[in-house]
């Protein structure tokens, strides 16, 4: 992880960023105002804290198979889930966003790529109970911890599975998501790979979300293009999200958004 890179582009997000203010098109007005900015203390953030909470006063360690690109946090594999949940899990900030852009877009079909301790999955969860929530991970173990953490809160309509993502999302042609988020590698190449692969997945009012574009500076060549993509007409950059639509109907625009 580019610490440099992290902080320069933090004072460059700063600068060009904007609120609802800035913003002239209806759809990402509401969606800035009423779901970004939405200030509610929704019943909903008790239970994610709930599930953090656990995670944090997890004695457990977990044995991790890591197949993205690495951490540079944890020199061994042998990894206590609590601090796991401390530098990997999302944070509360990013997974109440998750929760509240679940409930605002009612989803009904979600992929996640990285669903490690199952933070986001749990948040996008709540926003909407009655989606279908398809989520990949690579390691068997962090697997097996997460199912069962998902058992133990009772999280229906989760399907787990285990595998490299390119082979997992290789057999999911067939299926149409309203919403994927990106979250398990943070490589130029591979995001790049996945977000092609999983182009003939979306529809018009399909939501592509991208965690840490600002991970390092590969990752943030790779939000750059896909910024570009002529299939992409607006995005928005939260700093830790990048927020990609396809909607034909909106010209293609760039926004940055401070939350």
């Amino acid at each position: 992880m580019s610490t440099s890179h992290q902080i320069t582009s933090y004072f460059k997000f700063l600068k060009r960023s904007t609120n609802q203010h800035g913003v002239h098109s209806p759809f990402v007005f509401d969606l800035v105002t009423k779901c970004f900015y939405n200030k509610s203390n929704h019943v909903a953030y008790k239970t994610i804290k709930d599930y953090i909470n656990q995670l944090l006063k997890s004695n457990q360690t977990i044995d991790v198979k890591d197949l993205g690109s690495g951490s540079q946090v944890f020199k061994t594999n042998s990894r206590l889930v609590s601090k796991m949940a401390k530098v990997a899990g999302s944070s509360f900030k990013d997974a109440k966003l998750l929760y509240r852009l679940s409930n605002y877009f009612q989803f009904n079909s979600i992929l996640e790529l990285g669903t490690s301790l199952g933070i986001a999955t749990h948040a996008m969860h709540l926003g909407n109970p009655k989606a279908k929530i398809t989520t990949v991970e690579g390691c068997p173990n962090i697997s097996t911890f997460s199912q069962n953490t998902f058992n133990n809160f009772n999280l229906n309509n989760i399907d787990l599975l285990t595998g490299d993502f390119t082979i997992v999302i290789n057999q999911l042609k067939t299926t149409t998501f309203d919403l994927i988020y990106f979250d398990g590698n943070h490589q130029k190449e591979a995001t790049l790979n996945y977000f092609e692969t999983l182009l003939p997945n979306s529809h018009n009012n399909s939501v592509f979300i991208f965690d840490d574009i600002y991970w390092s500076k590969d990752m943030t060549d790779a939000w750059e293009s896909i910024k570009k993509h002529p299939k992409v007409t607006v995005t928005i950059d939260t700093y830790h999200f990048g927020l990609v639509f396809f909607r034909k109907e909106q010209a293609k625009e760039h926004f940055t958004i401070r939350i």
